[in-house]
């Protein structure tokens, strides 16, 4: 398992290439939850952020779980190569907050995503990382 205060330059890279992701959140009833999102990694921060909707089921499965978060994971592969960041999830409403994250989704993905009145950013502090990238 990759240390997520050391992670390699390779697993790194492979965070900043275009891939889609998927993000599982659990319902209240404890069921996954696993939906495709574009998600970005600030290794240095310790944080990946997906922007969404705030009326989403994934956001409402992180509100569900309490005042302090919800534990996630985000994931993407591309043929034998995976990576997955797990962390606690918190939401982030707060217009700054969502302008960095729209930054880092276009630099990532190479679009800059329509803007929304109801965008909100899951914000997830990762403490593990699992992959072979």
């Amino acid at each position: 398992m990759p240390d997520v205060r050391n992670l390699s330059p390779e697993y790194l890279a492979f965070w900043r290439e275009y891939h889609l992701c998927t993000l599982t959140t659990l319902r209240p009833d404890g069921t996954p939850h696993v939906v495709p999102v574009g998600v970005t990694y600030d290794a240095e921060a310790g944080i990946a952020r997906v922007i969404t909707n705030k009326n989403s089921r994934k956001v409402a499965n992180i509100i569900a779980a309490g005042p302090d978060g919800a534990r996630v994971a985000a994931c993407q592969m591309h043929r034998a190569r995976w990576a997955t960041l797990e962390g606690h999830a918190m939401i982030r409403p707060e217009s700054d907050i969502v302008d960095d994250a729209v930054r880092r989704y276009t630099d990532r993905y190479g679009r800059t995503p329509k803007p929304s009145p109801d965008r909100v950013v899951i914000e997830i502090a990762v403490d593990r990382a699992l992959g072979r990238a």
